[in-house]
């Protein structure tokens, strides 16, 4: 599914919160995901001396810390042409492999949908 007019409007959602996180904060990734209940977690590149975080590992972090127990899907805005193994495997700790990573430009353009 690398067609944006084939996406779903709750993923087109989730592409959309991450890139404006991305650029409300000027930070190198955006990310959202969303839980099994239909909640967003939403967030960027944390970038402290002390603790470096990629946006979508945030994001799971936060949907956890909130009681989350599984995910449906996750979104990155990135310059990036994929999401990281890393990445992926947060996803996949929370969300199962079968999780759908959708890895969108900063132009918010779908390039790939990747299981997690």
């Amino acid at each position: 599914m690398s067609d944006a007019a084939q996406l779903d409007p709750e993923d087109r959602k989730i592409i959309t919160l991450a890139r404006s996180a991305r650029a409300r904060n000027s930070v190198a990734e955006g990310a959202a995901v969303r839980d099994e209940t239909g909640r967003t977690y939403v967030a960027g590149t944390v970038a402290l001396d002390s603790l470096k975080l990629s946006a979508l590992r945030t994001a799971v972090a936060m949907a956890v810390a909130s009681g989350a127990t599984s995910l449906e899907a996750a979104a990155v805005v990135t310059e990036a042409e994929s999401a990281s193994e890393e990445d992926r495997a947060a996803v996949r700790d929370l969300g199962g492999a079968g999780t759908p990573v959708l890895v969108a430009g900063p132009d918010g353009g779908l390039r790939t949908t990747l299981p997690a």
